[in-house]
């Protein structure tokens, strides 16, 4: 009996330990489905828009703050992002973005610091974009893996919300703010 009991309590330690593993599971687009306002990619990055924010390490602390003024454009389903970063200790980048837009809310994106093609989905009001970054520190180059999350907050302010990980190990956060002019 002894053992019937420990077999069972190994069942439900199991089982306890799946529901755990379910209720942490990560968001899906298909999530914020039904979320307003309905976010349009090419409505939002159409015209000049200013971004600010932060790169922070795993701890949570900020190593990084810059801003970014976009010029953006579409014809038809072909998007451009031209973004000039802008970082506090006085160094500058740039990187164009080429949109494409697919059917059912996708989206794939080419830049020249991206590896591959970056690829995305749109529901409701967010954006979910992947995709790896050759990303220069300390004279070295990196790639390093992001999961871009975006929100419409309202038809001038977007939320950007982007973990960075290599090799599956989380490096750190980008967290920044779209605002149309």
């Amino acid at each position: 009996m002894n053992q019937h009991k420990r077999l069972i309590a190994r069942a439900l330690a199991l089982v306890a330990a799946i529901a755990a593993l379910v209720g942490c599971s990560s968001q899906q687009i298909n999530d914020y489905a039904n979320e307003v306002p309905v976010l349009e990619l090419r409505d939002f990055f159409n015209g000049t828009l200013d971004a600010y924010g932060v790169f922070t390490d795993r701890s949570g602390k900020v190593v990084r703050r810059f801003s970014v003024l976009m010029k953006c454009s579409w014809q038809g389903d072909e998007g451009l992002l031209d973004e000039d970063f802008n970082y506090a200790d006085g160094t500058r980048q740039k990187r164009i973005w080429h949109l494409q837009r697919l059917a059912d809310g996708r989206y794939i994106g080419r830049a020249a610091d991206v590896v591959g093609d970056a690829t995305g989905q749109q529901r409701g009001n967010a954006f979910n974009w992947q995709y790896t970054m050759a990303l220069p520190v300390d004279g070295k180059v990196y790639e390093v893996q992001f999961d871009d999350w975006m929100y419409l907050m309202n038809d001038r302010v977007m939320l950007n919300r982007a973990s960075m990980s290599k090799f599956g190990v989380r490096l750190g956060e980008v967290t920044l703010s779209f605002t149309k002019r």
